[in-house]
């Protein structure tokens, strides 16, 4: 009989983004909407290794099964590495994806392009009962367009360019977005793990 693993993530684009990344595993998938409604934890880390590692002890903790989360955000050079860990709540706290959007590009504004460099970071967490705490990073470098394009993915994803390619990931399908993507990174490592063990 397969295991539960639980993706603990409270946002429903990534929990469908991370379950199709974690497909086929001899595992049985399941997000947070097939549990009982609870709390979100707060992110009081201060690095992405640290939230993913809370988000996965809190959730595991609760349901008492194997739990699998991620931290991941974006770090612009020309802001000293912001919006970062803090990425999600950018604009304030109940903030959308376009009101991330438009701060950043307001912010970036008067900055030319080979100045608005950029990495897309993910650190995935992936933590048994009673188990050790194993946790994978990706990351992807690229630019930040002068404007959104595109309709696929969340977040970021309209502003963002990775290296060596001219279409931002919101211009991508998945599969392309996931063979370049930081969450592609950090969930293949996981993925190769979670198979070898």
């Amino acid at each position: 009989m397969s295991k539960v693993l639980l993706i603990g993530s409270g946002n429903a684009h990534k929990a469908e983004e991370l379950a199709t990344l974690l497909a086929g595993l001899p595992w049985e998938v399941r997000s947070l909407k097939d549990f009982p409604a609870v709390e979100e934890p707060e992110e009081t880390g201060e690095t992405f290794e640290e939230n993913a590692l809370l988000k996965a002890r809190y959730y595991g903790r609760h349901f008492g099964v194997a739990c699998v989360a991620d931290d991941s955000g974006l770090c612009v050079d020309a802001l000293g590495g912001a919006p970062g860990v803090y990425s999600a709540r950018y604009a304030g706290p109940d903030c959308t994806y376009d009101d991330n959007n438009e701060k950043l590009l307001d912010e970036l504004e008067e900055y030319p392009w080979h100045q608005r460099t950029a990495r897309f970071v993910c650190c995935a967490a992936f933590l048994e009962p009673g188990g050790e705490p194993q946790v994978f990073r990706g990351e992807v470098e690229g630019h930040i367009s002068v404007e959104a394009c595109g309709e696929a993915g969340f977040g970021y994803d309209p502003l963002f360019v990775p290296s060596g390619e001219e279409r931002t990931f919101a211009e991508m399908t998945a599969k392309e977005k996931h063979a370049l993507s930081h969450r592609g990174r950090a969930f293949a490592q996981l993925r190769a793990y979670l198979e070898s063990h």
